[in-house]
């Protein structure tokens, strides 16, 4: 066998795939699926506080099964031919480490500490010190926010390191640095762990930690200090360097290439985000937006540095030089809710299955268990189906969609939801239809900012479960947005792009966009916007705006 395969592992929010790929053809010639069992039984999370934490042994097993998994599936003598290996994780995701960088929750006394875990990126315990670091940045003689949009998250690096040594001594005391899962990875396959040595994603960092090559690294030590004493010390103990995806960390340790059955000749690429390389999987070019539509969205645009690179972008979540395609410049926006929105909706209307249909003795147990398992599969097919049926403007129903706070534009993780216009006429199809307009118009508002910061859009390519399953939603943003939207052939775009990723680390190609043209899977089908209902939405779109001022600054 001559052809040449990368593996492309893609560390989504509730599992991990792993993603085997002929780098000659774009063939993806097997996968699998490792579903996080700690985090499926809810373990360390208190949704009520929106504390969400995952326990590194998630993903250590996962990364083992997966690849030993898909290369069991693979046609015979593939292994043999596995040539680079990327990774792509959520983010920001940091954990606490060590003097060798072994997360704290993998050494003696913190097996079970929530803090000395993965803080997973919709974590948003941190609301107060990201409004302290942005309440310092605008007074300080240096804007270390202005890459980022100008606004701080508490979904980001330095206010969830600060919330949590803040809240745990012993974290605190025991903590000699902090990496970011996407790094954390590579540095475990190739044994290169030392938070000081280890390479950090250019993504990573430039977008979360605000790092930039203006600042010489990361912020001051004289900012940190002043935000709180207790990250004295830190800067030194994390990094001044950082690299893009299309460079290699390391080759596979003996002990990892004799566990995933590969030789120690593969190469591991530096690690970078999922919707990044969820982009570059989607074969992202300047100017089109990337849509990673799931359970919350991430908007990946790039454009040539010669052209925008001394553009400031207000309100958005980062623009970093490589972070998606090395070379370009990267800019990201989101909704910290999208699919979750729908989530949401479904376990209100559950809860007679749960709590009514799960006691009755009419039906035998296992009767009772297949009736709530149907029912609840078909909620949101059904729902789709029926607010498809709605006349747009005739519910009157408007909603918004901060259920999980506001990514973009302007970081806002205080906000909430709402749903107005209710009478006693309104069902569950129209309100299911009044939450994906709020998505979509989320979506608009996103675009919207990017154009008026003159930053123009030539087109979307959409990707990511909810643009593979959903026409109804898909239709109503393509319609809201009055542009057509493209999604991506592949089922597994970020995991796509990791594999492209490895291809270039491990130098089978020379560049993000030769792997892109070798590798691509291209466009599955496209979305129209109907302008009748472009022109309805328009009115609607000046409710959601209303709505969403009055929410802001009055509720």
């Amino acid at each position: 066998m001559s052809e040449k395969y990368t593996i492309g592992i893609d560390y989504g929010t509730d599992s991990v795939r792993s993603l085997i790929v002929n780098v000659a053809t774009g063939e993806e010639v097997a996968s699998a699926v490792y579903n996080y069992p700690r985090w499926k039984k809810g373990m360390y999370c208190n949704p009520a506080e929106n504390r969400f934490r995952q326990h590194p042994k998630d993903y250590l097993e996962g990364l083992e099964y997966t690849v030993v998994e898909a290369l069991k599936l693979a046609p015979e003598g593939v292994a043999e031919n596995v040539v680079g290996i990327s990774v792509d994780t959520t983010g920001s995701t940091p954990v606490p480490v060590d003097e060798k960088g072994v997360p704290l929750s993998l050494t003696g006394g913190f097996e079970e500490n929530p803090n000395a875990m993965f803080v997973l990126w919709k974590d948003h315990t941190a609301v107060k010190e990201a409004e302290e670091i942005n309440t310092l940045a605008r007074k300080w003689d240096i804007d270390f926010t202005k890459f980022e949009g100008g606004i701080y998250s508490s979904e980001w690096f330095w206010a969830k390191i600060l919330h949590v040594i803040r809240a745990d001594a012993g974290v605190f005391r025991a903590a000699y640095s902090w990496v970011e899962h996407c790094d954390w990875i590579p540095a475990v396959l190739t044994g290169i762990t030392n938070p000081k040595t280890l390479k950090r994603s250019r993504c990573a960092a430039g977008h979360k930690a605000m790092w930039h090559e203006a600042f010489e690294g990361l912020p001051s030590e004289k900012f940190l200090t002043a935000l709180d004493p207790m990250l004295a010390g830190l800067r030194e103990r994390l990094y001044k360097e950082t690299w893009t995806c299309d460079v290699a960390a390391g080759n596979l340790t003996a002990e990892w290439a004799e566990k995933l059955g590969l030789s120690t000749d593969v190469v591991v690429g530096v690690g970078a985000f999922d919707a990044h390389l969820g982009a570059v999987g989607a074969e992202i070019e300047p100017y089109y937006l990337s849509k990673v539509m799931g359970t919350s969205t991430c908007d990946m645009l790039i454009a040539p540095m010669e052209e925008v690179g001394d553009k400031l972008v207000n309100g958005i979540c980062g623009q970093v030089d490589g972070s998606i395609v090395p070379g370009m410049l990267g800019l990201e926006a989101g909704q910290s809710a999208f699919g979750d929105i729908y989530a949401w909706f479904k376990r209100m209307l559950e809860w007679p299955l749960d709590n009514i249909l799960a006691e009755t003795e009419l039906v035998d147990e296992v009767t009772r268990r297949k009736l709530i398992d149907e029912t609840s599969d078909k909620i949101i097919a059904r729902l789709s189906e029926a607010a498809e049926k709605i006349p747009i403007e005739e519910s009157g129903i408007v909603a918004l969609d901060w259920m999980n706070g506001r990514r973009t534009p302007d970081a806002n993780q205080n906000l909430k939801g709402a749903i107005t216009g209710l009478s006693l006429g309104s069902d569950a199809p129209r309100i299911f239809r009044a939450l994906v307009e709020a998505t979509a118009f989320g979506s608009k508002a996103i675009n919207d900012r990017f154009k008026d910061e003159g930053v123009r859009i030539d087109g979307v390519i959409a990707l990511g479960g909810v643009a593979k399953k959903s026409p109804f939603v898909m239709q109503v943003v393509a319609d809201v947005l009055n542009m057509p939207i493209k999604v991506a052939r592949s089922e597994q775009a970020c995991a796509l792009g990791s594999a492209m990723a490895a291809a270039v680390a491990s130098g089978v190609y020379s560049s993000t966009s030769e792997a892109q043209k070798h590798m691509g899977g291209g466009i599955e089908t496209e979305y129209h916007p109907v302008t009748e209902n472009a022109q309805k939405y328009k009115l609607i779109y000046q409710k959601y705006q209303k709505l969403g001022n009055f929410i802001e600054f009055q509720y």
